[in-house]
């Protein structure tokens, strides 16, 4: 996986690498730049050639502005640079650059709260692109008065926007937008992402994500703090388990999964279509006896059984016998049968499970969010087994937490952290940017947001798949071999349909599956 660095291990990061590698901070900032420009005319070539507005803060990320500068005067381009501060304010290594950048012979225009952004609105409007180089990752306040203004400019401005390693306004440590924010078209981040990044709000203001390197190997500079992991393909092929020539569909996971109920029995058929797309060898579908007739007329290759509300933990227990994996939870309900279901699964079966949906809303109230712990003061949980996994929206998450959903998408990380201290059990919080958080302290971000999957039973598909997944592998990697069919499915269609962001049936991200697997 590829760290994902917050604003404090950026730092350290760039420190490391001057006072450790002994790379200057000026050639740091002058690789940032170069690579900037790399993408830039990749991105758009018609900027060779054009007119490129670039607009530069006080701190260094003006200073990777200015880089960009010399360097697209150097391959064609008309560099039209504007100062949103007093030059004199500048970093060293941004002032440095400003100077590099006269000595080339190129100007600066100054914009300052008297005269407002009125000539950075005209040369925009002649521009091929123009360049957000104002704030960094080091901005922890909100954007206000005349730099809102200026950051309300751009994201006026008809021509492309490119963020120079992170959009202007955006938290590097939380995805949130601090005030106003830039809408990038594409962003060119250095060295490593950045957490605030991959979050949905990330996914919206970032636009195209790209990477470049800034002169030092990446894992060399990073500390023993633990770091976040953006799934790579290399970790996906790791968790692609083969089957013995010999399978058969018992040793490939037999998945019982306990949902559905009058009106909802769609949710529990799209579990089982998840499940077996993704190589469960056996499902077999439990369900209430009032929902029953209805599912079996409308599935093929699962099996179905009754819950005995007369006696539900022991019609589970039997239930679960000779099962590789338990999900439970879509379209189950919430009424009093439903809770003591959940419950009883939660407190007996020591394999696999998956909880979702219904399920998670069965458990408010029997989690403790400020974390659970035994008599001994030892790290506990609701659950029997060790293999739990939690699959969340921010509002099942808020719910478990005692909180609201604004509140989870302030600080996602901490928020999937704070689910996985009071249950023990790995959590999936479902959004852009899909994260995965397990109790040894590993959180995992998917680098997919994927918009058609925004679908009516997405969900469903997704803890089916995840409960097939877990017959093969321990649940965070599980989790994460899950979350990752699930987004390639998602992909796999969109591009299917020409790029498609919408439209997709949620039975259709299953069926993707088979799709990718032959591709």
């Amino acid at each position: 996986m590829t760290p994902v660095l917050s604003r404090a291990q950026m730092r350290a990061f760039d420190a490391a690498a001057v006072a450790q590698a002994h790379v200057p901070s000026l050639l740091l900032m002058e690789n940032a730049g170069r690579g900037a420009t790399d993408v830039l005319t990749r991105e758009w070539p018609q900027a060779i050639g054009a007119d490129v507005t670039i607009v530069c803060g006080a701190g260094n990320n003006g200073g990777d502005g200015l880089v960009v500068a010399r360097h697209l005067l150097l391959r064609g381009s008309r560099p039209v640079v504007f100062l949103a501060c007093d030059a004199k304010k500048m970093s060293p290594d941004a002032r440095a650059n400003l100077e590099a950048w006269r000595g080339v012979g190129g100007t600066v225009h100054e914009l300052g709260p008297t005269g407002g952004p009125g000539p950075l609105r005209e040369a925009m409007t002649k521009s091929a692109v123009v360049v957000d180089g104002l704030f960094g990752t080091g901005l922890d306040r909100p954007i206000e008065g005349f730099l809102a203004a200026v950051v309300d400019a751009i994201n006026q401005a008809s021509a492309p926007r490119f963020a120079l390693d992170i959009p202007s306004g955006l938290d590097c440590d939380t995805g949130v937008t601090l005030g106003v924010a830039v809408r990038a078209d594409a962003t060119v981040t250095f060295a490593h992402p950045k957490l605030g990044l991959v979050t949905p709000n990330g996914a919206w203001l970032v636009g195209r994500l790209h990477v470049v390197d800034i002169g030092v190997p990446p894992a060399t500079m990073l500390g023993p703090e633990r770091t976040v992991g953006l799934i790579e393909s290399s970790d996906e092929a790791g968790w692609a388990v083969p089957r013995a020539p010999g399978a058969h569909k018992t040793s490939a996971g037999h998945v019982l999964v306990v949902a559905g109920s009058p009106g909802k029995v769609g949710a529990a058929q799209l579990v089982a279509r998840g499940a077996l797309r993704a190589g469960a060898g056996v499902v077999t579908l439990a369900t209430w006896l009032e929902a029953a007739a209805a599912l079996e007329a409308k599935i093929l290759e699962e099996m179905t059984a009754r819950i005995d509300r007369a006696s539900i933990a022991a019609s589970l227990q039997a239930l679960t016998e000779g099962k590789r994996s338990v999900v439970v939870g879509p379209g189950l309900g919430t009424d009093d049968d439903a809770r003591a279901a959940v419950r009883a699964l939660a407190s007996s079966w020591q394999g696999p499970l998956v909880v979702d949906a219904d399920a998670l809303t069965c458990l408010v109230g029997l989690i403790d969010p400020a974390g659970v712990v035994d008599a001994a003061g030892r790290p506990s949980s609701v659950f029997a087994s060790k293999n739990t996994v939690l699959t969340p929206h921010p509002g099942e998450l808020a719910r478990l937490l005692g909180k609201t959903a604004a509140q989870v998408e302030q600080d996602r990380f901490a928020s999937a952290r704070a689910l996985v201290d009071a249950t023990g059990a790995v959590v999936v919080l479902k959004g852009a940017h899909t994260l995965i958080a397990a109790p040894d302290g590993r959180l995992a971000v998917s680098p997919v947001a994927c918009p058609a999957l925004a679908t009516a039973g997405s969900g469903d598909v997704l803890s089916g798949i995840v409960g097939a997944v877990s017959c093969a592998l321990p649940a965070f990697e599980a989790a994460c071999a899950g979350v990752m069919l699930h987004a390639r499915a998602g992909e796999a269609w969109s591009r299917a349909h020409a790029g498609a962001d919408r439209g997709m049936l949620a039975h259709e991200i299953a069926d993707a599956l088979l799709e990718r697997a032959r591709s």
